[in-house]
């Protein structure tokens, strides 16, 4: 469960292209509902039609898909090109016009863009940009993106060369989804960072954040976006070019930990797989004698059953979780964040009753949540707690669009594991060793930066 006021998910985006002329607005609708986890704060979709005028139509706004869009809505949003997007904010403001898609018009047409991730060098650009007289209207990164492709559209041939350019300029991680008039364009950062997907339905082909996206519209899963690649989707076909390599990818770990769907395949690794192995390496790595592994749902049920095949202690469901709770961390005062555990997450008092539990978790932000879920086991009659935790204790804020708080607010940034464990009411804890988190990926390129410190890129002021 993640942390009511701590780390929080990233962006979701999806795009389509049916070749044969059909409305893709439900698709998108379906499409961004599966991506729902990676952002609840707005929501948007924009279409526009190939074979008509070049006019974008949108609706975004803030809330849930669910909430944003009605069938009457989706109804008016005729196209069978478009691009969505479910988010979270990670730079600017959570208001309703930092809502995307970014609809942009300017002198060569229109441009429309769906994005995921943090940029590390938007200052500079924005200074750059503002000394030519640019305005922008938002905070975003996303519109220093747009704005830089516009402009260098102007003198290119195509939006591919635009783009191109661009993505030289722009410095951080990115998955980008961007729709001109008649084509669809995917574009990834090149160390990896965010991910991105192409998948096909009949004859339509689909760009997403995860494959989970493609399954929910029944498209068929092609391959992951390389890193680095610029994917073009038009009438044509598929074309691909590419940024220029770098030394190492940096594929983020908590994609892995935390983040992703437990049913999407993530750059060749199997999501649940992942946290299957990870619980597995915290039980090698901290073994205890107890009745019981038990996970937080739902981050740490599946890092839960692994501890429990390796270990040999039965695996067992200890909460009950009221998915009607609307989204509680968005609460002005900690008394009533706190109260808001309780409402989500009630104890099976019948299962932890007299019982030496292990409770399996994927990350501790800043002790909140699962000190009172500790509370709450021991109070429905528990005999111990043992905190196993599928992530490395965080040290370091991330600067490429997940929402980790400052150090200051990272209790490992400023306490020894010993320390949290008596904070927190455990009867003993063990994080994931940063080490391990290559075995859980089988030796996949990651970026670890918010356990080491050790940032894959020159981030500016740190």
């Amino acid at each position: 469960m993640r942390e009511l006021t701590g780390v929080h998910e990233e962006c979701g985006v999806f795009g389509i292209y049916d070749m044969d002329g059909e409305n893709v607005a439900s698709s998108i609708y379906y499409g961004l509902s599966a991506l729902q986890h990676r952002g609840q704060e707005a929501c948007g979709i924009a279409v526009s039609d190939t074979q008509g005028p070049r006019e974008v139509i949108y609706r975004k706004g803030p809330g849930l898909v669910s909430e944003v869009f009605k069938e009457e809505n989706l109804k008016k949003l005729h196209g069978n090109i478009g691009v969505g997007h479910v988010r979270y904010s990670t730079t600017g403001a959570s208001t309703p016009e930092n809502a995307q898609p970014l609809v942009l018009n300017y002198a060569k047409g229109t441009l429309t863009l769906a994005h995921n991730g943090n940029l590390v060098n938007t200052t500079t650009l924005r200074e750059r940009f503002e000394n030519e007289g640019a305005i922008f209207q938002t905070t975003t990164d996303s519109e220093i993106i747009a704005h830089c492709i516009a402009k260098e559209r102007i003198r290119t041939s195509t939006v591919e060369e635009a783009i191109l350019r661009t993505a030289r300029l722009i410095e951080g991680a990115y998955g980008l989804v961007i729709m001109s008039p008649r084509k669809l364009i995917a574009v990834r950062d090149p160390y990896g960072l965010k991910p991105l997907c192409l998948g096909k339905r009949g004859n339509s082909f689909i760009v997403a954040s995860e494959s989970c996206a493609l399954s929910a519209i029944d498209a068929e899963f092609i391959r992951d976006i390389i890193p680095g690649e610029i994917l073009t989707i038009t009438t044509s076909g598929l074309h691909s070019e590419y940024l220029t390599p770098v030394k190492q990818r940096a594929h983020c770990i908590f994609e892995y930990i935390y983040f992703a769907r437990l049913d999407s395949k993530m750059d060749g690794i199997d999501i649940y797989e992942s946290r299957i192995r990870a619980g597995k390496a915290l039980a090698k790595s901290y073994p205890v004698s107890a009745d019981l592994v038990v996970g937080v749902p739902d981050s740490g049920l599946a890092a839960a059953k692994g501890y429990s095949e390796q270990s040999n202690i039965p695996f067992a469901l200890a909460f009950h979780k009221n998915s009607y709770i609307g989204r509680t961390f968005i609460k002005p005062s900690q008394k009533e964040r706190e109260s808001s555990v309780k409402q989500k997450l009630s104890v099976l008092s019948s299962v932890v009753n007299g019982k030496r539990i292990v409770l399996v978790d994927d990350s501790i932000v800043r002790g909140t949540t699962i000190k009172n879920l500790i509370n709450m086991m021991k109070a429905a009659g528990a005999v111990s707690v043992h905190v196993r935790i599928s992530s490395p204790p965080f040290l370091y804020p991330c600067y490429f669009g997940t929402d980790v708080p400052s150090n200051k607010q990272l209790i490992a940034h400023s306490h020894h594991v010993s320390e949290i464990c008596k904070m927190i009411g455990a009867d003993s804890l063990g994080y994931m060793k940063i080490e391990q988190l290559s075995e859980m990926v089988e030796n996949l390129p990651i970026c670890t930066a918010c356990f080491s410190g050790n940032y894959p890129m020159h981030v500016p002021n740190i």
